[in-house]
């Protein structure tokens, strides 16, 4: 949940690939298919709270979820629910906007949310919640990189951005050279894309790619050394 790539591949294609640094005795199931309110889902599932951080699905939409807002913040428990069951909600909705609109987000962590969108073309969204409004915009289909505010600082975030811009002269867009990025040790480890600390790390890296009717996900499970890697037809997605 705390570092995020997006490349666009076309007018309706993408790549958006996550890493999630996380406790590693945080259970967390594998990739599958949920059926929730009558629409479909596809995501890895945190055992704990039962939602997720990354998933798409049938209402053509993905959502991925990073810890925090724009600066980091102290945790006010309780919290109504999980970030990642908002994450669900925005799944599967049918009115994304209308809903992100009526969304009441009291009392609910803060987060940023990156969201892209192809029911009509390819949209991509932030949504941020800084525990006092909610900043949601539509931004330009362009390559972007996101750190999460709870673990980086400005400066740091600042240095992964020019690293991702270094990546970005020297690589073409495709899944398997942006999993290169996500498991570079570039820098101190402490701040690295591939990150470990004493009590938090990178436990998983998760790849979606939409081309043409395909969308394709990779999943590695880093602690359990597990990697998944599923392709979903569109006309079901």
């Amino acid at each position: 949940m705390c570092t995020v790539t997006f490349l666009p591949l076309s007018n309706t294609d993408f790549i958006l690939t996550s890493n999630r640094d996380e406790q590693k005795q945080r259970e967390t199931l594998p990739p599958k298919t949920y059926i929730d309110d009558g629409v479909e889902l596809f995501f890895p599932k945190d055992k704990l709270a039962g939602g997720t951080w990354i998933g798409t699905s049938s209402k053509k939409r993905l959502v991925c979820v990073l810890n925090g807002a724009f600066i980091k913040h102290k945790r006010n428990t309780p919290y109504k629910k999980s970030r990642g069951v908002i994450a669900k909600e925005l799944l599967k909705t049918t009115h994304l906007l209308n809903s992100i609109e009526q969304l009441d987000l009291t009392k609910i962590e803060p987060f940023t949310m990156v969201i892209v969108d192809w029911n009509h073309q390819l949209s991509l969204y932030e949504l941020i919640w800084d525990n006092h409004k909610k900043h949601f915009s539509k931004l330009e289909n362009e390559a972007k990189i996101w750190s999460s505010s709870t673990l980086y600082t400005e400066e740091i975030k600042e240095t992964r951005k020019q690293w991702f811009q270094n990546w970005l002269k020297n690589n073409e867009f495709s899944t398997e050279n942006i999993l290169k990025f996500h498991h570079s040790e570039i820098g101190e480890k402490e701040q690295s894309i591939l990150m470990k600390r004493k009590n938090i790390e990178t436990v998983s890296i998760t790849s979606i790619q939409k081309i043409n009717n395909t969308i394709s996900m990779f999943y590695e499970d880093i602690v359990n050394t597990k990697t998944y890697q599923i392709k979903l037809p569109q006309n079901k997605r």
